[in-house]
């Protein structure tokens, strides 16, 4: 069991590291969908909200300080997903339903987030600091 639970941080983590990544490869263009959705200072926003998520799924991903990483996860996919994936207020039906997904897909992935809590620390296989 452990060794799944390992498998199932690095791919948690690992989606959140490479999405973080991800925020500082395509700034400009996530930048301008950030200010598009109205969001103040979206290039600060982009830059804040990559390096939040790059640091939870690293956390994760280690065992390294988790509540703190789990924490950092679920603050970025609250506000990100009510307000970038907003698919009630949206009127084109394609637009609409790629942010249903985006929404719904965030709010699973709180709910794995809010999981991990129950996790007795220190995980398995981890580095184990901050439990």
């Amino acid at each position: 069991m452990n060794i799944l639970f390992l498998i199932g941080r690095i791919i948690f983590g690992g989606y959140f590291i490479l999405s973080g990544l991800n925020h500082f490869k395509n700034l400009h263009m996530l930048s301008g969908y950030a200010q598009s959705k109205g969001t103040p200072a979206p290039s600060a926003a982009v830059i804040v909200s990559g390096i939040m998520i790059l640091l939870g799924g690293l956390s994760i991903l280690l065992g390294v300080y988790p509540i703190v990483g789990i924490i950092l996860i679920i603050a970025f996919l609250i506000p990100v997903s009510f307000i970038m994936h907003n698919f009630w207020a949206v009127e084109d039906q394609q637009m609409k339903m790629v942010d249903m997904i985006n929404f719904t897909k965030n709010m699973a992935l709180v709910g794995v987030a809010l999981m991990f809590l129950a996790i007795p620390r220190p995980w398995p296989l981890s580095i184990a600091l901050g439990e």
